[in-house]
């Protein structure tokens, strides 16, 4: 995704909320962004909350105890009911996890007024996201030539809603330019060697098509010559939208939009290298990475929130309009991701350049190929419930 994960998604905090605050009483419609939030009871939602939604409470408990996660300043799921829910979650036992999604928050259905029809209204978009294992090497050789870089230490990033004088509208980083800033180059100048003695790498992959696939994804384990894995992680971006280059090829005739899967299209690159590199360096956006040992395979690596990312059950989301922590309720099968329930519950703990709107998600899936085969088939219009907390009562 992302793409993934870029962080630092735009905040629209003009058209979030016309209310002053989720706190007090609620009035109605409920907005956020272009979006209607409308009540409905838990016990009316099909399958909620799901045959295991302990595995859900334990990944809301985490993101409570992640220090310094960033936040909006406002919006649904105010910081304060927030911080009451997660004291009630730290007091509540597994068995108790049903209870606790169903009496400590509300439910609202997310609808999108601007659709043709009702069904429509309550469907948004959800795709899915993967950990790639790749192959890479500490050195630079004939066979790993393609470097994964640092973030570079002129890399200024823009937390959401923030600005820098001299930047066009909407992008996320910059860099010092004299008394002011400028836009971060592009990835075609990036690759061409714009960044000179900044450009640092940390290893080296296979080839460009590697490098893109973990830019997407935002993070990736990378296993070593001596067997031992590295997990790469997202550590900045240059702030240039992001452009999917799978869209490019089914837009340019190369592949259809029917069965395009990560095998087929990153397939396609391989195969049609002088092409590939052209569509790649299309998409501006350019990701810098972080290392560090693998402390648990079965977790995911950090989400924007800060915290391990939990498979099937961590969802990105546009941060610019919702909190991290946030639970949701996805209405549908997911057959990406463990087909056969009626929803599923999945809490709000990573954000990514292109899951915008407040009907969009990327499910993180897991790790390795299996998982990347499962996140590109999750491409389904399903309903979005948010659970917002209630509000405690009064002492």
């Amino acid at each position: 995704m992302t793409s993934r994960r870029a962080r630092g998604v735009g905040l629209v905090l003009a058209s979030l909320l016309a209310l002053a605050g989720f706190r007090g009483a609620r009035a109605e419609p409920l907005r956020v962004s272009d979006a209607l939030l409308e009540p409905v009871a838990t016990d009316a939602i099909p399958g909620f909350p799901g045959p295991d939604p302990a595995t859900a409470l334990a990944h809301f408990r985490a993101l409570c105890d992640a220090p310094g996660k960033p936040q909006l300043p406002s919006g649904p799921g105010l910081s304060v009911d927030l911080a009451e829910a997660c004291e009630a979650a730290r007091r509540t036992a597994p068995e108790g996890a049903a209870s606790f999604f169903t009496e400590r928050f509300e439910a609202f259905r997310i609808l999108r007024p601007q659709a043709s029809d009702a069904t429509t209204r309550r469907k948004g978009f959800l795709t899915g996201y993967f950990e790639p294992e790749l192959e890479g090497a500490l050195e630079a050789s004939a066979d790993f030539s393609t470097p994964v870089l640092a973030r570079p230490d002129d890399l200024v990033s823009l937390e959401p809603g923030e600005t820098r004088p001299g930047l066009p509208e909407g992008l996320r980083a910059a860099r010092a330019a004299g008394e002011g800033f400028e836009p971060y180059p592009d990835r075609a100048a990036i690759e061409d060697g714009a960044l000179g003695a900044r450009a640092r790498p940390l290893l080296y992959l296979r080839d460009l098509v590697d490098l893109f696939v973990l830019q997407v994804q935002g993070s990736g384990r990378v296993r070593l010559r001596d067997g031992s894995s590295l997990r790469v992680l997202y550590d900045g971006r240059n702030g240039r939208p992001y452009t999917s280059v799978g869209k490019l090829i089914v837009t340019e005739g190369h592949l259809p939009l029917d069965g395009l899967t990560l095998a087929r299209w990153t397939g396609w690159l391989r195969a049609n290298p002088e092409t590939g590199r052209r569509l790649m360096r299309r998409n501006a956006s350019y990701i810098f990475f972080r290392t560090e040992p693998v402390a648990d395979a079965a977790l995911g690596p950090p989400g924007a929130a800060g915290v391990p990312l939990v498979p099937g059950r961590s969802l990105a989301v546009d941060a610019g309009l919702w909190r991290y922590g946030l639970p949701f309720w996805l209405e549908g099968t997911l057959p990406g991701a463990g087909g056969g329930e009626p929803g599923r519950l999945v809490i709000a703990a990573d954000t990514g350049s292109a899951i915008v709107g407040p009907a969009r998600g990327d499910l993180y899936v897991g790790t390795g190929a299996a998982a990347g085969a499962a996140a590109g088939d999750l491409r389904d219009a399903v309903g979005f419930v948010v659970l917002i907390p209630r509000r405690a009562p009064a002492p």
